[in-house]
């Protein structure tokens, strides 16, 4: 059957030509709006972004302005602490920790706050608040030392008070004292000296490992723990700590004077409790930081001139320390590389 002549054949030529030109408008038509929306929505999302961007740099600004204030503020509270007049009182400087020249007890900060009560007009006595297990003799002999000077200047006793324990170089520091007070069941003595390590040749030899160390002078590598321990080496290193030893019980010897009962284990590194410690002369009487102040001193208010390494000073020495150690090995890796 023959298709009418006014009907078009949707296969011929003729049929395709006249469909196409005319679903094209129609098919831009529907297809522009959604190129439109895409474009708006990718623009939108630009937007968010870069607002986003904004608020985070504001914030990180902000966080960082705070911590400087923050530092500025810890910085500035430290050092006004102690500039306010004031009446009489008992002056307190803390002697906590381990005695060494990076700790809270290091020299150069229990010095400042010692010559701060000191010089404070209004310090009837200064009292030193000792919770140590010693440290540094070197550090120890240090602040001694300035506090049998800053006595003799200022013309104001010192009181040492222990809380818990005052072993070895917190005892080389506490002799300085005019009396000393101790609770009776707190930790004093330990004079002596040590120095410790460890050997590891036997089990190096074990494991089959090796030691090759270099050095210039035959004594360079002296108390080495990987290398057998030479006797003459020992020997040398011992006489050096009998030295320290007798350094410390001159000063002790001093400081209690005829107070002191001494007995074959005075100074063999024993400690005792505060009961024995007086019984002993290594401690007058029995007492804490408050009574000294109220019942000894006639003081009662007590002010604190202890200083604090504050965070931001720890954080610079750890800076400053993780900088050497980063130049200690680019000088090394340099050496290798010549």
């Amino acid at each position: 059957m023959t298709p009418p002549d006014n009907i078009p054949d949707a296969s011929s030529p003729a049929g395709a030509g006249s469909a196409g030109p005319a679903a094209a408008p129609a098919m831009l038509s529907v297809q522009r709006p959604v190129l439109e929306h895409t474009l708006e929505s990718l623009a939108r999302e630009m937007m968010q972004e870069r607002r986003a961007e904004r608020r985070w740099r504001i914030f990180f600004r902000l966080a960082w302005l705070g911590l400087v204030l923050g530092v500025a503020w810890v910085l500035m509270s430290d050092r006004m602490h102690h500039n306010a007049p004031s009446g009489p009182h008992t002056a307190l400087v803390e002697l906590r920790g381990e005695i060494a020249s990076d700790s809270e007890a290091s020299a150069e900060l229990m010095l400042s706050g010692l010559r701060n009560a000191f010089e404070d007009s209004g310090a009837r006595a200064v009292v030193l608040r000792i919770n140590s297990p010693g440290g540094s003799p070197v550090q120890s002999g240090i602040i001694n030392d300035e506090i049998r000077r800053l006595k003799a200047l200022h013309q104001k006793k010192v009181y040492a008070v222990v809380e818990e324990v005052c072993a070895s170089g917190a005892y080389y520091v506490a002799v300085a004292a005019d009396e000393f007070y101790v609770d009776k069941a707190c930790i004093v003595g330990s004079i002596g000296v040590l120095m410790d390590g460890f050997g590891f040749t036997g089990l190096m030899d074990k494991l089959g490992v090796e030691r090759r160390l270099i050095t210039a002078g035959s004594n360079k590598g002296m108390l080495d723990p990987f290398t057998a321990q030479d006797p003459t080496q020992r020997a040398y290193a011992q006489a050096m700590i009998d030295q320290v030893h007798r350094q410390f019980i001159k000063v002790v010897r001093e400081g209690r004077g005829a107070r002191l009962k001494e007995t074959p284990d005075t100074f063999s590194g024993l400690f005792w409790n505060g009961e024995e410690a007086v019984a002993l002369g290594l401690a007058d009487h029995f007492g804490n930081l408050d009574y000294v102040a109220r019942e000894v001193v006639k003081a009662e208010e007590v002010i604190d001139y202890t200083p604090h390494d504050n965070v931001a000073e720890r954080l610079a020495k750890r800076f400053g320390a993780a900088i050497g150690e980063g130049a200690v090995r680019a000088v090394g890796g340099l050496s290798r590389l010549r």
